[in-house]
């Protein structure tokens, strides 16, 4: 099994990697990454070191690089987004070119070499709001913002690619992803760097906007799953029972450093169009034996350590450094910090990134 996850050196792509390496020891796995501020080399170092994994710096919107990332492939994983709502609001462009250019190229790499089977990771954002009930994989896709607009625009481009040449894939919708090695722009990882640093907990609005949080492990899981027994041209939600407010799950970090969150908790205003709720029905994924074995409560714990002890890796984005601006530049890709060896396992593509 030879197997491409795009994104894979980012937070969601890097537990996929994960999981394809446990459960598939003599797999070959290539992660094809374009190495923006989210994605992190250290994510996956220690399947480089192993030489389990080999990570190639390249654009998913450059279909040239995209065609040699996938030759060859059994499977081919497309986690490759943008996909921080804030961000979406001032820099859509970007995220319709990555999630949109970027799907498209992808799908047309992928017929080209004859890739077999295709996972293409969506959101339940595509849903809209959700103010009761739950959504399921029939339901209209209501985007209400940049990002859940451009997720909905690419699986529109694999709608066209699955009438017009019979591409083999299927797409995956799920909730909010929590767990360790998630970028601090997230609510969770954020807040709990902050309670690190002694800052803030930055709520918007009043606190009451309701998501459910969905362990990356157990999403990695199911993804690999649905590679191997989904259905080609289905689209397969992946969902939790584990719903809370923004106010609970401040509330829950606070405890988790012995606070109160009436003397951490500071509201601000709240950012455009926030969706109220988003729910889905993953009942179609449950009758073929899957279902979620991580509860955030439980797993809080292990998150908060995880980032104590790489706290100095989201020094400069702590720090109040931009982030997201521009596109990597061809060749410019460093690996953060002293990484010697790991280095070697590292291959740019030679593609000419356009001037921001």
């Amino acid at each position: 099994m030879q197997d491409c996850d795009y994104r894979g050196a980012g937070f969601a792509g890097s537990h996929i990697v994960d999981q394809v390496c446990q459960q598939f020891p003599d797999a070959q796995v290539v992660v094809y990454d374009k190495m923006t501020y989210a994605g992190d080399v250290r994510n996956i170092a220690h399947h480089l070191m192993q030489q389990r994994v080999q990570l190639i710096v390249g654009d998913v919107a450059h279909l040239d690089g995209c065609r040699r990332a996938v030759r060859g492939a059994s499977l081919v994983i497309h986690a490759a987004a943008e996909s921080h709502v804030d961000n979406s609001f001032g820099n859509s462009l970007e995220f319709t070119r990555t999630n949109v250019l970027g799907t498209h190229s992808l799908m047309e790499a992928c017929r080209q070499e004859r890739v077999p089977r295709i996972v293409h990771v969506s959101t339940d954002e595509v849903y809209g709001e959700v103010l009761s009930g739950s959504a399921d994989e029939s339901s209209l896709l209501r985007p209400t913002n940049p990002y859940s607009s451009s997720k909905a625009a690419a699986e529109m481009i694999i709608s066209g690619y699955l009438q017009s040449y019979q591409t083999p894939v299927l797409i995956v919708r799920a909730n909010n992803l929590y767990g360790i090695r998630q970028y601090p722009e997230k609510i969770i990882p954020r807040f709990v760097c902050h309670m690190l640093l002694g800052r803030p907990l930055p709520l918007h609005g009043n606190g009451m906007n309701r998501r459910h949080y969905l362990s990356a492990v157990d999403f990695a899981a199911a993804v690999v799953f649905l590679g191997q027994s989904g259905q080609m041209g289905e689209t397969y939600n992946i969902g939790t029972v584990e719903e809370y407010t923004n106010l609970e799950v401040a509330s829950m970090i606070a405890r988790q450093f012995g606070k109160a969150a009436e003397d951490v908790v500071q509201f601000v205003p709240d950012r455009p169009f926030n969706d109220a709720r988003y729910s889905i029905s993953w009942e179609k994924l449950s009758a073929m034996g899957w279902k979620p074995q991580h509860r955030l409560a439980d797993d809080m714990p292990q998150i908060a350590s995880w980032y104590a002890e790489q706290l100095p890796r989201y020094a400069d984005m702590l720090a109040g450094a931009q982030v997201g601006e521009g596109p990597l530049e061809e060749g410019a890709f460093t690996p953060p910090g002293d990484l010697g060896e790991i280095g070697r396992h590292i291959r740019p593509i030679a593609v000419a990134y356009p001037a921001a």
